[in-house]
């Protein structure tokens, strides 16, 4: 593997990992059980295996940022997962805050290109 391919490769895990909390956070206005929100998330191009998922939900839930409820009717038992009050406040504020991120980053990156403040390039 070249250089350049291995620097790529460890910062966008880093990205990943980093974004991974708030695509999580927005898929549990509605309860999810652990492999469908995996499979939910890999299907919207954010691919997460479970064995970083499962831990990701646990700590979230200690933060009191999810609610968990086991639904012992199906032959399988299955823990599903919803933001909590405090938890659908925090992904509202990490949203805004993400939006403001990725506006500011597009206004480097534009200004970095040739763009000018409005990010129109010239």
């Amino acid at each position: 593997m070249s250089d350049i391919k291995q620097h790529l490769d460890k910062l966008t895990q880093e990205l990943r990992r980093g974004t991974l909390t708030i695509g999580v956070l927005s898929q549990l206005s509605k309860p999810q059980y652990g492999y469908s929100l995996v499979t939910k998330l890999n299907g919207e191009g954010i691919h997460v295996e479970p064995g970083t998922l499962y831990p990701l939900l646990r700590r979230l839930e200690k933060q009191g940022l999810l609610e968990s409820t086991w639904n012992t009717d199906e032959a399988r038992p299955r823990k599903y997962y919803m933001l909590s009050k405090r938890g659908a406040e925090v992904f509202e504020l990490l949203w805004q805050e993400w939006e403001e991120m990725v506006d500011s980053l597009n206004h480097l990156i534009g200004l970095e290109k040739g763009g000018d403040s409005d990010g129109n390039h010239r």
